[in-house]
């Protein structure tokens, strides 16, 4: 994913990323709106740079080895025999609508192999080259860690195609000790599912080949490290190599939480004990919605904050007097000795891009894979769509437009981040600004979709080819449109907000003076709530007193 040699290498170890923070959401054929299989994720870490990567399809000379370098720090791990022929990748998805994302569960860290060669990321993206069904990835992923040693902690996989999606964890065997224990389990088509980094999968069927894969010593290898010694049915993976703590329940299993009471409410109503923990009984690895999810609705739902939820932290002080979704890191702080702990949401500010993935059975391959693809946090960018046979990155997604210590105008991911950290301080007085300019647009990429899909389609089937160009350059344009608008929108919020009081709109635009050379404006001030606790907390120190008395 990255350049691997000189000054490149040396700022991706500056720029280390942290994967403890990712989330998956996954949602079967059956369950969505449209008959496509739907997985998410977001890339979250503070000081990744992000960017579109692409690997183009090549075809490559018998004996040929592929250098490996891990995906967080660009550090060299070693080599590995390369595949005969690879396939185009763009993004997180192959040309076959293969689609793969992680979250990181860490797990026990005496089972992390420093001498292995395949890091997550690396078998992820060589995963994505070489696979043409979901399956088939999980066997290219567990066949590369066998041969050549699995390099990082325990990962939860989301393995996709456009008939399938399985969640796969993984976690070594211990420093020097070839390979992984692993399971992969299928989610069935009518559900939904999702992993936010801690292990998920607890007791699995050893029976069900269809539906669960697994390494054959995952039970008895943990039999052997002290992990596990009851029977064989009442094995947990995620009990055994995850054991739970407080920051994997509330941290990470709250997303997952937040996620079904969106679509699951007697899950979410069921499981709110256990998220506060309450109770033991964990939640199941997945849930039927109650109604179809839309694509749309995915994105929506990459933007929670958990509104309206007993988690909500759009209310209380750590908000601000503009109820900010967001908090600083670290998460936990200390306060007279006691640890205390801000809530992890779904949608947070460190992310280095985001995706929702489409994938469907019923197009050809060129024309159903749609990689829905936005840089920094969901809820403060566009989903704009990336056709999965794409063989041209956007120029502004592209790596080297800036980099994770330089700015630049022709990035979109500094352009979101610029837009992002201008609305944060002042959210509940300007979200909705940036709110009309997102829907606006990605209504306009959803409207246009069958269109342009079936353009494609008349395309196809007069020369494959020319539908791969025209959905290339359909992909370029999006992406272009939703970076000069957010240009814009930046502009206006600067002139908008300046100096903390608020000039006036009309018909979107703003109103401009009658006379002279000062703008029509309102001074807001501070909400009453926020005044009131300000009062509270401060006595009579701001009291205005009356001189006549």
């Amino acid at each position: 994913m990255r350049k691997k040699l000189g000054w490149i290498a040396m700022l991706l170890a500056m720029c280390v990323m942290n994967g403890w923070a990712c989330t998956n959401l996954i949602v079967g054929k059956k369950a969505s709106a449209d008959g496509s299989v739907i997985v998410s994720y977001s890339a979250d870490s503070y000081g990744m740079f992000g960017f579109l990567c692409h690997y183009p399809a090549m075809t490559h000379e018998s004996g040929a080895m592929r250098p490996i370098y891990e995906w967080d720090t660009g550090k060299y791990l070693g080599q590995i025999k390369e595949a005969k022929q690879t396939y185009n990748v763009i993004g997180n998805m192959n040309e076959f609508q293969v689609t793969i994302g992680e979250t990181t569960f860490g797990g026990r860290p005496e089972l992390v192999d420093t001498t292995g060669i395949m890091d997550y990321g690396s078998l992820i993206y060589v995963a994505l080259q070489r696979s043409r069904t979901a399956k088939e990835a999980i066997k290219v992923m567990t066949d590369l860690v066998k041969e050549y040693g699995y390099y990082s902690s325990g990962e939860s996989f989301s393995i996709a195609d456009p008939n399938e999606v399985w969640i796969m964890e993984m976690i070594g065997k211990g420093p020097g000790v070839k390979g992984a224990v692993w399971v992969a389990v299928r989610v069935p088509d009518d559900c939904i599912a999702a992993h936010a980094n801690q292990s998920r999968i607890h007791k699995f069927d050893l029976n069900d080949k269809d539906n669960c894969l697994y390494s054959p010593d995952v039970i008895s290898f943990a039999r052997e490290k002290g992990y596990f010694n009851g029977m064989n049915k009442d094995f947990s993976f995620a009990d055994a190599y995850c054991p739970l703590d407080f920051s994997g329940l509330r941290a990470c299993e709250a997303r997952v939480w937040s996620f079904y009471n969106m679509f699951s409410k007697t899950t979410g109503d069921a499981y709110l004990p256990y998220i506060q923990g309450k109770s033991k009984e964990p939640m199941p690895l997945y849930v039927k919605p109650d109604r179809k999810v839309s694509v749309r609705d995915i994105q929506q739902a990459m933007r929670d904050h958990y509104e309206g939820t007993p988690l909500d932290i759009t209310n209380d002080m750590g908000a601000g007097a503009f109820q900010m979704p967001y908090r600083l890191s670290p998460l936990t702080f200390k306060v007279d000795g006691q640890e205390y702990f801000n809530e992890r949401p779904i949608s947070t500010q460190q992310s280095a891009f985001t995706f929702v993935s489409q994938m469907r059975s019923t197009m050809p391959d060129a024309i159903g894979g749609v990689l829905w693809f936005g840089l920094d946090d969901a809820n403060m960018t566009v989903f704009t769509p990336v056709y999965c046979n794409t063989d041209k990155v956007p120029a502004s997604y592209a790596e080297g437009e800036g980099d994770c210590v330089t700015f630049s105008w022709n990035s979109a991911f500094w352009i979101y981040n610029w837009v992002a950290d201008m609305i944060r301080p002042r959210y509940s007085l300007m979200v909705e600004d940036m709110r009309t300019v997102q829907n606006a647009l990605e209504d306009m990429y959803a409207d246009a979709q069958s269109g342009i899909e079936s353009t494609a389609m008349k395309l196809y089937a007069e020369n494959p080819q020319k539908a791969k160009e025209f959905l290339t350059n359909y992909t370029g344009m999006s992406a272009q449109a939703a970076v000069d608008a957010w240009k814009k929108l930046g502009e206006f919020l600067i002139v908008r907000y300046n100096d903390g009081v608020v000039k006036r709109v009309k018909n979107g635009k703003l109103v401009r003076p009658e006379t002279g050379n000062t703008a029509p404006l309102d001074r807001p001030g501070y909400p009453q709530e926020f005044l009131n606790e300000l009062v509270k907390s401060t006595g009579e120190r701001y009291k205005v007193i009356d001189l006549k008395n």
